[in-house]
């Protein structure tokens, strides 16, 4: 029986690892987004001098939206289901990103994007089915 438990702790453990380092990261692009001007970003994102101020608003509220609903449903075990499905609005999130990377022929710059949609399904994949959280 106990052989049963580690592994279930263990992913339980990965999740957890996975979910914290994905919604920091998206913390980080949300508050980067939301509060540097747009010559700041555009060093590091060209994109987001080339489109309107509002759209890339939006994509940081986006951002952040999704990186509390990796971790607060869960911690506080209220409505923990919308953990993986925050998750896949992640994932939709990330083939919207580099669709919008490919139509600009920017095909380099979606790594990350793979990266974080593959993390994001590893979240939902994991609090689905292997180690769910219950609800208080």
């Amino acid at each position: 029986m106990s052989s049963q438990q580690k592994p279930a702790k263990a992913i339980h453990s990965i999740l957890w690892v996975t979910q914290v380092i994905l919604a920091a990261t998206f913390i980080w692009a949300a508050a980067m987004k939301l509060f540097q001007p747009v010559e700041k970003l555009a060093a590091m994102w060209p994109w987001t001098d080339q489109i309107p101020g509002t759209l890339v608003k939006l994509t940081g509220v986006a951002d952040l939206i999704g990186a509390i609903g990796l971790i607060l449903p869960s911690l506080l075990r209220i409505r923990p289901r919308l953990t993986p499905i925050a998750a896949i609005g992640i994932i939709l999130l990330m083939i919207s990103a580099s669709i919008f990377h490919m139509a600009r022929g920017e095909v380099t710059q979606i790594g990350p994007n793979i990266v974080f949609a593959g993390m994001a399904a590893f979240v939902a994949w994991g609090r689905f089915t292997k180690a769910p959280i219950a609800p208080k």
